[in-house]
């Protein structure tokens, strides 16, 4: 369970401190121009180190692409790619090769497999994270070629909360402020929270909302293969997401059905919905109208505080981890959040094209 995609496929390895992490792109269309600088952008969005309000961890992160391609183009050919760990401090964690951290990977993955690699949570690590963003990125430029775009944006922090609504919002804005979120006053007072739970040692979550704009009409399939559902599973994939909706989700059932149907209407010989309730999805396929999603993610577990816990063997400890973490996950996971939903939905173009003559 290391991949994810049927044709447009994705397997990532690696750990936390080990040597790197890294994965294999296999179904990637062949002749696609791949701006590779582009691909390291996506990287330094989601790495370490960026602001204040995120882990110190100091990691370049630099992506060496292996196998694949040609001259800037794809081949056609299984994409091979690493990012070397450099700054790994394995001694932080010597405090927990014994002990479980409470809401962790810790104790499961001792229970399922008898042995775990307890520096920096290894497989479990959110630096696994690193080879989605770099998949995701590949593709986006391909998905660009057939018009779709995707962004995501951070869009509550704790109880601090942007309107529901993606259309008020200026995506150009999302990477103006540390937070990624695009109403510049909300932004400042979000960072401001997580400065302050940083401080005290604690930790905050919150809701990323993404959007993918020009989605072909007809893409998921019937009965296990919905849109929704792939998009769904592939968020909730992600170290700390808790949580998934689309379109109206759960404020929808506050309405009645006349209040939430979506009409059709003849758009210049072009069949559209005057209102956009589903979410660009209805029957597990899209529509053609915008998809747009949200995803909740959890206080990470990690606080720098002393916190009662239990050893290997059942004895009861106090554990105040030490190394460097992040006070909330939001800002880093924006770019993660728009590499799975492009990985998710060049996947089903590409399954979509295997349907019919």
């Amino acid at each position: 369970m290391n991949s994810i995609g049927r044709i447009f496929k994705v397997t990532t390895f690696g750990e936390s401190h080990g040597a790197a992490v890294g994965g294999i792109i296999d179904g990637m269309p062949a002749g696609i121009n791949i701006d590779l600088e582009r691909v390291q952008y996506e990287l330094n969005r989601r790495r370490p180190g960026q602001s204040d309000i995120v882990t110190p961890r100091d990691e370049k992160d630099q992506v060496k692409i292996l196998s694949g391609m040609f001259e800037g183009k794809t081949t056609g050919t299984p994409i091979g790619f690493i990012v070397e760990n450099a700054n790994q401090h394995s001694s932080d964690y010597e405090n927990i090769r014994n002990t479980f951290r409470p809401s962790h990977a810790d104790f499961t993955y001792t229970s399922k497999y008898g042995i775990r690699d307890h520096r920096g949570g290894g497989r479990s690590s959110a630096r696994e994270t690193i080879s989605r963003v770099v998949a995701g990125a590949f593709a986006r430029q391909a998905l660009e070629q057939i018009g779709v775009s995707i962004y995501a944006y951070t869009s509550q922090v704790g109880n601090i909360t942007l309107d529901n609504d993606y259309i008020k919002y200026n995506p150009e804005l999302i990477e103006t402020n540390d937070v990624r979120c695009p109403d510049l006053d909300i932004a400042s007072q979000m960072h401001d929270l997580i400065a302050k739970i940083k401080a005290e040692g604690d930790t905050i979550g919150g809701v990323i909302t993404g959007v993918i704009k020009g989605c072909p009409v007809g893409l998921g399939d019937p009965a296990f293969g919905k849109l929704h559902a792939r998009i769904g599973e592939a968020m909730l994939s992600i170290n700390a997401a808790k949580g998934f909706e689309y379109g109206m989700g759960f404020a929808g059932v506050g309405y009645r059905g006349s209040e939430m149907i979506d009409l059709f209407s003849n758009n210049n010989g072009e069949i559209r919905t005057t209102t956009n309730h589903s979410g660009g999805i209805q029957g597990g396929i899209s529509n053609g109208e915008d998809i747009y999603f949200r995803v909740a993610f959890k206080p990470i577990a990690t606080l720098l505080k002393e916190v009662e816990t239990t050893d290997k063997d059942g004895n009861a400890t106090i554990l105040k981890a030490k190394g460097r973490h992040d006070p909330c996950v939001l800002p880093r996971a924006v770019p993660i959040v728009e590499a799975m939903a492009a990985i998710v939905i060049l996947d089903a173009y590409l399954l979509n094209k295997t349907t019919h003559i």
